[in-house]
């Protein structure tokens, strides 16, 4: 059976952010199940926002271009996403944007989120833990043609819930997100297998 690989990153660009550590503690659970995962800080790709001007006078930026490789060479993704006034991040939103255009005239439209298999879920400090974002999240990319795992988690008051390495303090939370990346390793081999 061949390797299932996964990218992994947060819809946030802050450096002590929550959703990179919930997002990165998933991954550890994709790969003990099995998966080759590549974690990834949207920080490292910067994009200008989407214009089709800019688009048609010089087609996509360079890390437009190195973020939808790396995205077609995976079989899914595993993305933590807070959510901004009840919705998507920008950062998030315009890296789907931009990696959703065709740069040839024989490219498949959005080759790079066709059958691909997304795992939600999202830290906020907030009460409902960024659950509302995750609805249009969910919604753009299932409109694109992913398929986006049922399961997801949301983890409220993000700010008390982290030790000083980055893992959860209540064991039980920490074994619900291993578990989210071993079940998107396996929800991904049934789908790709």
């Amino acid at each position: 059976m061949s390797t299932i690989k996964l990218l992994a990153f947060a819809g946030s660009t802050r450096t002590d952010s929550y959703n990179k550590k919930l997002v990165r503690i998933a991954a550890e659970g994709a790969q003990a199940a099995g998966a080759e995962v590549t974690l990834i800080d949207l920080r490292d790709f910067p994009m200008p926002l989407y214009d089709g001007d800019l688009e048609a006078a010089s087609g996509l930026p360079e890390n437009a271009k190195k973020l939808k490789q790396l995205m077609i060479a995976s079989q899914g993704f595993l993305i933590s996403s807070p959510e901004y006034n009840s919705s998507i991040t920008p950062v998030l939103k315009n890296s789907i944007d931009w990696a959703s255009r065709v740069e040839t005239e024989t490219e498949p439209p959005l080759v790079c989120y066709r059958r691909k298999t997304v795992c939600l879920m999202s830290a906020s400090p907030g009460a409902f833990g960024g659950m509302r974002g995750l609805v249009h999240v969910r919604a753009i990319l299932g409109n694109i043609g992913a398929c986006v795992m049922p399961e997801q988690i949301i983890l409220p008051k993000a700010y008390e819930a982290f030790d000083e390495k980055g893992a959860l303090k209540d064991p039980v939370t920490q074994k619900s997100i291993l578990d989210l990346g071993k079940n998107m390793f396996e929800f991904t081999r049934r789908l790709h297998g």
